[in-house]
């Protein structure tokens, strides 16, 4: 087949949502640019006309997680929340039901440990925080916290929302299975505020 034609069957969108799914499956360390060709059935040379490396590969799905999360945080806080619940309430628990419906997107997201690939995760995890803390700063001032609170509690609320996601990831529950549990949660930190 000649390289143009290869070019445009193969996409971008095609290649990460194969490198995902075997990143997911068989781990970063396992899967190759070879065998992912393999498993979209080209040859790895094809897949460099896109990306240069894996490990730019992985930061393109990384960075396409990251923003999802983004616009499902953002369209939370321009929804009104369900009735009970303040916005804030609404934003963990939309960050939480992330966590729990795409737990391997959300392990590779937050839980990696390889140090190689953590690199490219953080500047996305801080760009997260920073959309996360910057929406509870703006409810805290709307609602008259004291500014002292401002930036310790964006940080605890996410902590505590990345604790019950972690906690729960490991027996692969999906967000309903444990959506009373998550909701209670989200109460007890909210008193607590």
């Amino acid at each position: 087949m000649a390289r143009r034609a290869v070019e445009q069957e193969l996409s971008r969108e095609r290649i990460l949502e194969a490198a995902r799914h075997l990143f997911i499956t068989k781990g970063y360390r396992a899967i190759s640019m070879r065998s992912i060709g393999q498993h979209l059935g080209y040859s790895h040379g094809s897949l460099y006309y896109h990306f240069k490396e894996k490990a730019e590969l992985f930061y393109a799905i990384v960075v396409e997680d990251f923003n999802h999360v983004a616009t499902l945080l953002n369209q939370a806080m321009n929804l009104p929340p369900e009735e009970g619940m303040s916005r804030v309430e609404q934003l963990i628990i939309e960050f939480i039901r992330f966590g729990l419906d795409h737990p391997y997107q959300y392990e590779i997201m937050f839980m990696i440990r390889d140090e190689e690939l953590l690199a490219y995760c953080r500047a996305e995890q801080g760009r997260c925080f920073e959309l996360f803390a910057g929406i509870v700063r703006r409810h805290m001032k709307e609602e008259g916290y004291v500014s002292e609170d401002w930036q310790s509690v964006p940080l605890t609320l996410f902590l505590s929302a990345h604790g019950f996601i972690s906690y729960y990831i490991q027996d692969k529950v999906r967000f309903e299975d444990v959506k009373q549990a998550a909701l209670t949660h989200v109460k007890v930190l909210s008193r607590s505020l």
